[in-house]
């Protein structure tokens, strides 16, 4: 059993996407509490999908992938930000029309390159098992630049996200904590793209903390759960993808996906069981 669990990272590229993979888990489910907790959840899949025309001018320049895809992130997150100040256009409206024309727009600049690229098809479906070590510190610094910020700020975040009059009214600018929010976030689905790929990051980005939010009923609580979903998920989807030899970005997140489940139906007091079994309890009184 020692043998079964150690041998597939004996391997330098195994080791390597077990490490990306750890990382990515904890920051998409850290900050995906507040995604769940916000309904934000259109919006991460959007800021995921509108990375695309950064990538593909990215790649027809030549240039590096995720650089492509951090700009474009940051370009759409501050776009959303701009077109809903005010209250002018509503958000869910500006997150409609930014994800439609980024994702036209990356279409269409790909069509341009005569062929599906092989480095495109691994952003769009993730590539870990690929991760290279210049890769490995770049995840890390971003991931912990999103996670210093997030805690260091995390007050003003709660205040902002859950009562904005009142972080207005003690002068928080909220407005300021919404975007920088955004900007995280455009930062943490730039970190996945390597590990779960444009597809898939916005399921790391929910999942574990919709399953977490089964769980438990505080903030910092959740974020710890969520936290050690996204680890278990990716520890168990990379062992999944070793010994199957399937897609490992779609194994970690149906890993997750098999969580929620369990989580849904069996959580203490909220799963979907025991409800039936308090409705069956309440009915035989």
């Amino acid at each position: 059993m020692t043998d079964w669990l150690a041998e597939p990272f004996t391997l330098l590229f195994m080791q390597r996407a077990l490490a990306a993979s750890l990382i990515v888990g904890v920051v998409c489910s850290v900050l995906g509490c507040f995604v769940v907790l916000r309904s934000m959840a259109f919006l991460g899949d959007a800021l995921a999908h509108a990375v695309l025309p950064g990538i593909a001018i990215a790649y027809l320049l030549g240039a590096n992938l995720v650089a492509g895809a951090l700009v474009a992130a940051l370009v759409v997150a501050f776009g959303i930000g701009f077109f809903s100040r005010g209250g002018t256009v509503r958000e869910d409206t500006a997150i409609g029309i930014l994800f439609a024309a980024a994702l036209s727009l990356g279409v269409l600049l790909i069509s341009t390159a005569g062929t599906y690229a092989t480095d495109l098809t691994h952003i769009l479906f993730g590539n870990v098992l690929g991760v290279t070590a210049t890769d490995l510190w770049l995840t890390a610094g971003l991931t912990t630049l999103v996670l210093v910020v997030l805690f260091a700020l995390y007050k003003e975040f709660v205040l902002a996200a859950f009562d904005p009059v009142l972080a207005h009214t003690l002068g928080r600018r909220p407005e300021l904590m919404r975007a920088l929010m955004l900007v995280l976030l455009a930062l943490t689905i730039v970190v996945s793209l390597q590990t779960v790929g444009v597809g898939l990051v916005a399921a790391m980005l929910v999942t574990p903390a919709a399953t977490a939010s089964l769980l438990t009923r505080r903030l910092p609580a959740m974020m710890a759960v969520a936290a050690a979903l996204g680890v278990l998920s990716s520890l168990v989807g990379l062992y999944v993808s070793y010994y199957a030899d399937v897609a490992s970005g779609a194994a970690i997140v149906l890993t997750a996906t098999a969580l929620f489940v369990f989580a849904f139906l069996f959580a203490p007091g909220r799963g979907l069981l025991w409800r039936h079994e308090d409705v069956a309890a309440k009915q035989g009184m």
